[in-house]
């Protein structure tokens, strides 16, 4: 039976790790971009990008989650996500992407503007552009300050995977209490806790290596 159930949640265990895979590449690149539209100097662009920020972070995944997915279908009349397990896992992606991009783009706009005004105008005087400027000089020290921060967010996002259920994703946790109902046995449910804990401690190890690799900065 143990081999049978471990077998079981490593299956839905997959689905959890590409939801948390596919989070990070998309919601990282797309968080910088949002923190360029909160700090833009036009406050035609800034306000919106800031009041949808508010809006993102002052909600529940949840709420967002079953908005996103049933939303289309109530106010459009038709299916953008497609049927099926892929077209939950689209929309559960995309609240995901959503969700944390706002999150980010708040942490990146942190350790820009932590970069005091000083090396800009030094840049300047040295004849960088203001891409280059960024890149070479302003982008390092940005990582640098924003890793603690971000790894928080990377672990949350690990358990957060699991509110994708709401939209019947099939994760580890939908995995687990499938033997509740099918062989009357709770002890998966909390197996998958393993899974979780074993996985938070490795991110935890390889953040923790990071921040020992920008220690140059010190």
């Amino acid at each position: 039976m143990f081999v049978n159930v471990t077998l079981s949640l490593l299956e839905g265990f997959l689905g959890t790790l590409k939801l948390f895979l596919l989070t990070l590449v998309f919601s990282l690149p797309l968080g910088l971009i949002i923190s360029f539209g909160s700090m833009h100097k036009r406050m035609i662009v800034r306000l919106p990008i800031r009041f949808i920020i508010w809006v993102v972070r002052g909600t529940p995944l949840m709420l967002q989650l079953l908005i996103i997915f049933y939303g289309p279908g109530i106010f459009l009349g038709m299916n953008v996500w497609g049927s099926g397990d892929g077209g939950r896992f689209t929309a559960a992606l995309v609240a995901f992407v959503i969700n944390y991009a706002c999150y980010f783009s708040e942490i990146f706009r942190g350790g820009i503007q932590s970069i005091p005004k000083g090396q800009y105008e030094a840049a300047a005087v040295l004849g960088l552009s203001k891409s280059q400027t960024f890149f070479k000089i302003v982008l390092l020290q940005v990582v640098k300050k924003i890793v603690p921060p971000i790894s928080n967010e990377v672990i949350t996002l690990v358990k957060d995977t699991s509110l994708a259920r709401v939209i019947a994703f099939y994760e580890i946790i939908w995995e687990g209490e499938r033997f509740i109902k099918s062989a009357g046995i709770i002890w998966p449910l909390f197996y998958t806790g393993a899974f979780y804990l074993v996985f938070s401690g490795l991110l935890t190890l390889l953040f923790g290596y990071i921040e020992k690799k920008l220690d140059y900065f010190k």
